[in-house]
């Protein structure tokens, strides 16, 4: 279904808009359906309908969009429009507001009836940007604002149909046809993409937050990345800019792309990181899970000294009492030999020399108060060994039980409540009754550095109080695993 050509002289647009039940293509669907053909200057044919999404619409959507369950009941379904709609877009470039999205539904609502739809898209939003990029803002209310365009009926599909075209004939007056089919040229080449890939691979991916992977031949897992828009983190993974040798070999082996979405960043944050470290990708270099996860616990030994001894089973429950977590054993001696050598420690009762009798040997160099003898008083040890041991304290849990971090695509109307306890990700449900019914008890979840790390940032960052976070009763124990 390619279009003939790009000349605003001879190319048919069809202007289109849809509302839908929410933002997600492959599950939401398509209620109502607004389209007007444009050709060599003039309004050609014109077209809508409601249509019977078969689901409920939810409330918030029958606000935004003022389509009710009503208005649909007795609507067409997409299946009886189907033919028609194919016939009037044939050949014509299709052109949206943020056309992913509307093109997205388009096709899924084709790929329902088994049939394959493509066509050439032109985006508005990117046509804006390109035509004005002295400006910040290219959604429809600020075009209308900024363009003294004509007031419609937004969030209705004929409404934002001429809000769009009307934007196309005041660029086209504004700055000229030559200007404008140079804009539409550029926006119509298609991104490089893997030769393996089908041609609008990029079409089909969501622009909202969640993670995307990649497989190869005999659907071997590439690599496993997350974004908050994925289809333009997809698109640059193609991009000459991003070129590496690494990357070329990657697109060579790619064969599909699968995408899972979230409510927000951190849910993608935290799918990335258990994805890459169960499923092990090829082409994924760091977050890789530990095989040996360490830390440091301090204890009294006979004489009362304090001394270091690695560990590698963690009690989530008595963080307080751990210092540091590093990736290998090696990683853990070399942070205590930096503690050693800075404050005058005693590497012996920090488990880096054999326990003998006699001086360490960090005492004959001169590099030890005498510990290893008895010849420093165990409080002023204790208390040096715990000043030099403070900054590696792991972080305690600060709520009495498990919290659930609450995110919401409110366009997609989407929302996941990311239940989370002793900084482990421990489930994740999508409204409130699902998380009054969940119980912890036979959990299984991983003690994770790199979650640890990024689940203290943000829920005790700068932007905590920025998030909704619900308290939970202490339902159950998870069984903690370590890498």
């Amino acid at each position: 279904m390619k279009a003939k050509g790009c000349s605003i002289h001879s190319a048919t647009f069809a202007f289109i808009d849809i509302e839908t039940t929410g933002g997600n293509s492959a599950r939401d669907r398509i209620t109502e359906i607004g389209i007007r053909i444009w050709r060599a200057g003039r309004v050609v044919d014109e077209w809508q309908t409601l249509l019977n999404p078969e689901t409920r619409i939810s409330q918030f959507i029958e606000q935004f969009t003022g389509i009710t369950n009503d208005m649909v009941a007795d609507a067409p379904l997409f299946a009886e429009v189907a033919d028609e709609l194919a016939l009037k877009l044939q050949d014509t470039v299709f052109v949206a507001h943020n056309a992913r999205f509307d093109y997205g539904f388009i096709k899924s609502e084709f790929r329902r009836l088994g049939v394959t739809f493509t066509a050439r898209v032109l985006c508005t939003v990117k046509l804006s940007r390109r035509l004005y990029p002295e400006f910040r803002r290219h959604n429809m209310d600020a075009l209308i604002q900024r363009h003294g365009l004509a007031q419609v009926q937004r969030h209705r599909a004929m409404g934002d149909v001429e809000a769009m075209l009307s934007f196309f004939l005041h660029a086209r007056a504004d700055k000229g046809d030559q200007a404008l089919e140079r804009a539409i040229k550029a926006l119509l080449q298609r991104p490089s993409i893997p030769s393996h890939l089908p041609p609008d691979t990029l079409q089909e991916l969501p622009s909202g937050p969640g993670v995307y992977r990649f497989y190869g031949e005999n659907d071997v897992l590439l690599y496993v990345g997350k974004s908050t828009n994925i289809a333009q983190r997809v698109a640059s993974h193609f991009s000459g800019d991003h070129a590496s040798s690494r990357g070329v070999r990657m697109s060579e082996s790619l064969r599909r792309v699968e995408w899972t979405n979230t409510a927000g960043e951190l849910g993608a944050l935290l799918l990335e990181l258990r994805q890459i470290k169960t499923l092990k990708p090829l082409f994924n270099r760091r977050s890789r899970a530990a095989k040996n996860l360490v830390s440091i616990e301090l204890t009294e030994n006979a004489e009362g000294f304090l001394q270091a001894r690695l560990v590698r089973e963690i009690e989530p429950h008595r963080l307080g009492d751990y210092f540091g977590l590093f990736r290998s054993k090696r990683d853990a001696e070399r942070a205590l030999s930096g503690i050693a050598a800075k404050n005058d420690l005693c590497n012996r009762l920090l488990g880096l020399e054999p326990d003998q009798d006699g001086p360490c040997f960090q005492r004959t160099l001169g590099r030890c108060k005498g510990a290893c003898e008895g010849e420093e008083d165990v409080v002023r040890y204790n208390l040096r060994t715990q000043i030099a041991f403070h900054s590696l304290r792991l972080q305690t849990w600060p709520w009495k039980g498990p919290v659930g971090v609450v995110e919401r695509d409110r366009f997609a109307g989407r929302t996941d409540i990311l239940v989370v306890y002793n900084w482990m990700h421990v489930a994740t449900v999508h409204d409130e009754d699902e998380l009054q019914d969940l119980s912890l008890r036979g959990q299984a979840v991983t003690f994770d550095l790199d979650s640890y790390k990024l689940l203290i940032k943000t829920l005790l960052g700068r932007d905590r109080n920025h998030r909704e976070i619900i308290e939970l009763p202490a339902v159950g124990e998870p069984d903690v695993l370590m890498p």
